[in-house]
């Protein structure tokens, strides 16, 4: 889909706050609520709009332990990829999963509360599926940036 100056504007602000109110959002885009309605449903509909959330404290809700796992394999076949996404997506620690081209084949970035949350974790995840070759875990010292705000050139 190609967005235009008013649909990048209206896409900047809802992700500044997705509980904009469509009478703000269409001022804001000198519009009237029912077109700039419409350009909403529309990018809904086409998909870039993909969903609304309340974005939560990770720290608050005492879950500071930041790891990131990679993860080699010897079993490319697609049996062996199939059961080893289905078991990482159903772990809740995993935040962020992907497969990657290089030395590792996944990473993943894992939320823990400490480091004895992320060894339960990581036992789970080794006995979970057999063919992983190695796991290498690095741990986040500080958090010098974090943004869930895609740009929008």
């Amino acid at each position: 889909m190609e967005l235009d100056h008013i649909d990048r504007i209206l896409l900047e602000k809802l992700q500044e706050d997705s509980n904009v109110s469509l009478t703000t959002l269409a001022e804001m885009v000198n519009l009237t609520t029912t077109p700039c309605w419409k350009r909403l449903k529309k990018l809904e509909q086409s998909g870039v709009i993909t969903q609304r959330v309340a974005l939560l404290d990770a720290e608050k809700l005492g879950l500071s332990f930041v790891a990131f796992v990679m993860v080699q394999t010897n079993d490319h076949s697609n049996e062996w990829y199939e059961r080893f996404v289905h078991a990482v997506q159903e772990l809740p620690e995993v935040m962020e999963f992907y497969r990657m081209a290089g030395e590792y084949d996944y990473m993943m970035k894992v939320l823990a509360r400490d480091m004895r949350h992320f060894d339960e974790f990581y036992k789970k995840l080794v006995n979970r599926v057999d063919g992983i070759n190695n796991v290498t875990s690095t741990f986040a010292m500080e958090s010098l940036k974090y943004t869930t705000k895609l740009p929008l050139f």
